[in-house]
C-alpha cells in the first residue's frame, strides 16, 4: 500500500503551500484501504478545492489505483 500512500502524498504536496506538513496515514483492511490526509490548517481549502472538486478528483485517481490492487479506497481529509 506504500504506492497509494506515495500517490496521495505526491498529489497533496503539489497542491499546498506547506508540503513539509503533509502526512498520510494508511489504515488497511482486508479488502479496503483508508488513507487519512493531514495538511496545514491553511492548506485544507486547497486540498478540498472549490465545491470539493479537487478532493473528488483525488478520490477518483485513488479509486483507479485501488481497483488495480483489487481493493476499495477511501480518502479522508483530516483537519
Amino acid at each position: 500500500m506504500s504506492e497509494m500512500k506515495n500517490l496521495v502524498q505526491f498529489m497533496a504536496e503539489a497542491l499546498v503551500d506547506h508540503p513539509e506538513q503533509v502526512s498520510v496515514n494508511v489504515v488497511e483492511g482486508e479488502n479496503s484501504v483508508i488513507l487519512e490526509l493531514k495538511v496545514a490548517p491553511d492548506d485544507v481549502g486547497k486540498v478540498i478545492g472549490k465545491g470539493g472538486q479537487t478532493a473528488k478528483a483525488m478520490r477518483k485517481i485513488l479509486s483507479a489505483a485501488a481497483t488495480k490492487l483489487k481493493k476499495k479506497s477511501l480518502l479522508q481529509i483530516v483537519e
